[in-house]
């Protein structure tokens, strides 16, 4: 095989490899609570983000949308690990939706939304 041509097939697999790599850091939500159209009972409550990659927890962000449609950016806390957004609060019965907004250490943002209902505690 000529010089040329195996310069040729390295330069193939290496940005085949890029973009693997590339696609393949983005943070995707793999886990959530709550889970997307899930229930909470209502009171002090945990809400945990997981993704695939690490993430830049200072650049992401977890809005909540309460049911009157007002929205309250959530404090992330210090002690998620490199892969979540962990955060928590007060929330009374209602409908609510979190947005979440996560920067992958690749520099790209994903986001999405996360509608869940609140019940009165049984």
């Amino acid at each position: 095989m000529s010089l040329r041509r195996r310069f040729g097939n390295f330069l193939v697999a290496a940005a085949c490899t890029f973009v693997s790599l590339s696609a393949s850091a983005h943070a995707i939500l793999v886990d959530s609570t709550p889970k997307p159209n899930g229930t909470l009972n209502a009171g002090h409550v945990q809400l945990v983000f997981k993704y695939n990659s690490k993430i830049d927890q200072h650049r992401s962000r977890l809005t909540l949308v309460k049911p009157d449609q007002s929205e309250t950016v959530l404090t992330i806390a210090a002690d998620s690990k490199s892969n979540e957004l962990d955060a928590s609060t007060d929330l009374a019965p209602g409908t609510y939706t979190v947005r979440w907004q996560a920067l992958a250490l690749d520099g790209h943002i994903t986001r999405g939304d996360v509608p869940f209902t609140v019940v009165a505690k049984p």
